[in-house]
């Protein structure tokens, strides 16, 4: 029970971090017209196009990610480390606290201010492919950079950089382009792999 609330706690304290700027942002610019969570993406999935295609696309793309994410760190297994490891060995009775660090600390906190908030204020001013490039590349540094430092391996950073980062430019193409804008997706796709890779470790 202490380990589900050591990272309760830690996970709301990440995600009121994650989400402090963009409420600030809302509070000045868009208060008056729309509330803070649609504004942020989080409203009802309306899909466009054909479902099969989506659900074949993301399956594609997030089998592709796990395994060259896979490769990445067997080629570099010292100082990588994968989502959830602080949780190995622990077995089932960590299960809860698993499903709070992949859906509320990364999950909600990542994609709420990569795909929420980013992706859709840069968009609105330089459009999809600019927005949806930038936070890409922003979501891509936050992960690369850390085990860059953690490595000193120059070819770490880069591609730790560039996997996520492609992972999180098929999300916000998800999103905008077949969920109506909705962030609800993404954001379960990316509590769902975490959470299947933290319980490998478990």
């Amino acid at each position: 029970m202490g380990v589900v609330v050591s990272e309760l706690l830690g996970a709301v304290l990440q995600a009121i971090l994650f989400l402090l700027i963009p409420f600030l942002w809302w509070l000045m610019t868009a208060r008056k017209s729309e509330g803070f969570l649609p504004w942020m993406g989080f409203r009802k999935v309306h899909h466009t196009g054909r479902w099969l295609c989506t659900a074949l696309g993301t399956v594609l793309a997030v089998t592709a990610y796990g395994i060259l994410t896979s490769a990445l760190m067997a080629a570099y297994s010292d100082g990588i480390t994968a989502a959830g490891s602080s949780f190995a060995g622990m077995g089932m009775a960590a299960l809860p606290a698993v499903i709070v660090y992949s859906f509320i600390r990364t999950g909600f906190s990542e994609e709420f201010l990569f795909r929420g908030f980013l992706l859709k204020r840069i968009s609105r001013r330089w459009g999809f492919i600019v927005g949806n490039t930038v936070q890409a590349l922003l979501f891509g540094a936050l992960h690369g950079i850390p085990f860059g430092l953690a490595t000193h391996r120059i070819p770490v950073t880069v591609l730790l950089t560039l996997l996520p980062g492609a992972l999180g430019w098929y999300f916000g193409w998800l999103n905008e382009k077949r969920c109506g804008g909705s962030v609800v997706p993404s954001w379960l796709l990316h509590g769902l792999m975490n959470t299947v890779v933290a319980c490998l470790a478990l």
